[in-house]
């Protein structure tokens, strides 16, 4: 019976059919905030689940952008990529349900470990690169491959890692099609998206190698402050191993590295070529601890995390001001009445793996500064929707910090 009137209400308010179904979750804490909306946990008869609430307001004109996510999750089904549960729509939001991974983002949780080998580095990335591989052979681009992104499912010492947020990723109609818009990480993104340049599978494979480089010895291998000096480095492939910080890694992580970070696209490993290398089948990998490198890179990470805190409260206040008023029966608002506590209750669930680290004081020469670790720049493919302009926008927003979705 209280399904039936619950029913007649969401008619009478002018509810899509769909939102019947938002009665089966109880949203919780705030996990993060993007362009377009916020991601909340929330408890449904099945256990604990990420939401994805995107304000219609954001996407209009462009909602073919969410159906496309949406049609992309269901077909998603590996056990390295974050899974699809449901979704529903009221008259302002759309909201995507998908797996909950509770296991915490992939250095964070590395820091709590009391050893992590090259060798754990290199199955790792075999992880990553089967979730990768498995998009690939599917036609799907996922753009925006970064440690953030990487989370492990659960807290047991044995969790697998999943690949999350495919807010940005493509479906290619033809195996041999391109992509024009600018989309993924600063940092992270290939040369031929910063260029400007049609890409496709390959803009993974380089993130992927700069991930390994990172994850090997605790810094990125390229550190240019402005986009257009990034652009000049990676162009030109000016990757450095300094002795001081790979004299212990294998000869064999370092070319797999190369393989990877080729400006050029065409010579860039596949992923499927990247699964067969020596390396990711564990050939030359070494015992050696890289825990101490890592702990150094979460520390200098904290920098950045305490500006994103403001900048993730200011993200979700802006939401909030767009937010049209609950239009049905009380559950209560989408979007956070407090956003400064929202944020910090998210960041700090992410803060936690950093361990309490204090900056190192000497650091590898580098060509920036700590400055640059508080700029989580991120290419996003925006659209403008005042007036009749249509086009899309470079966009720099906070790093977001996400689980599950």
């Amino acid at each position: 019976m209280a399904d039936v009137v619950s029913n007649m209400l969401n008619k009478l308010h002018g509810q899509p059919e769909s939102y019947d179904r938002k009665s089966k979750y109880r949203m919780g804490r705030t996990l993060g905030a993007g362009t377009y909306g916020i991601v909340k946990e929330a408890d449904c008869p099945s256990g604990k689940v990420a939401v994805k609430i995107i304000l219609k307001k954001n996407v209009k004109g462009n909602d073919q952008m969410v159906y496309d996510e949406l049609e992309m999750l269901q077909k998603l089904k590996h056990p390295h990529i974050v899974r699809f549960v449901d979704w529903f729509e009221s008259r302002d939001k759309y909201y995507i349900v998908t797996q909950l991974a509770t296991g915490g983002e992939l250095f964070d949780r590395i820091c709590d470990k009391g050893k992590f080998t090259e060798k754990d580095a290199s199955q790792t990335i075999k992880q990553v690169l089967d979730a990768v591989n498995y998009l690939h052979e599917n036609h799907i681009v996922h753009r925006d491959l970064k440690p953030e992104n990487l989370l492990y499912l659960t807290r047991a010492d044995d969790s697998e890692i999943v690949l999350a947020d495919f807010g940005i990723a493509k479906h290619l109609d033809t195996p041999d099609g391109m992509l024009k818009t600018m989309a993924g990480s600063f940092g992270y993104a290939a040369p031929e998206v910063m260029l400007k340049k049609g890409h496709s599978y390959p803009v993974d494979m380089w993130s992927m190698g700069v991930i390994t480089y990172t994850l090997l010895c605790g810094y990125s291998p390229f550190r240019s402050e402005s986009l257009a000096d990034l652009i000049d480095e990676t162009k030109h492939g000016r990757v450095v191993f300094h002795e001081r910080y790979w004299k212990d890694v294998s000869q064999q992580a370092k070319d797999f590295i190369m393989t990877l970070l080729k400006p050029d696209p065409q010579e860039r490993a596949t992923s499927a070529q990247a699964l067969r290398n020596p390396w990711i089948k564990g050939v030359g990998a070494t015992e050696h601890n890289l825990l101490p490198e890592i702990k150094t890179y979460m520390a200098r990470a904290k920098l950045r995390r305490g500006i994103d805190l403001v900048k993730l409260a200011n993200r979700i206040e802006a939401l909030k001001m767009q937010e049209d008023e609950e239009e049905s029966v009380p559950q209560g608002a989408d979007v956070p009445a407090d956003p400064k506590k929202a944020a910090e209750e998210a960041m700090h669930a992410h803060a936690a793996g950093a361990g309490g680290l204090k900056p190192p004081e000497s650091e590898l020469p580098r060509k920036r500064s700590f400055s640059k670790l508080a700029k989580t720049a991120i290419f996003r493919e925006v659209r403008c929707f005042e007036g009749r302009t249509n086009r899309l926008m470079l966009t720099a927003i906070t790093g977001r910090p996400r689980q599950g979705t």
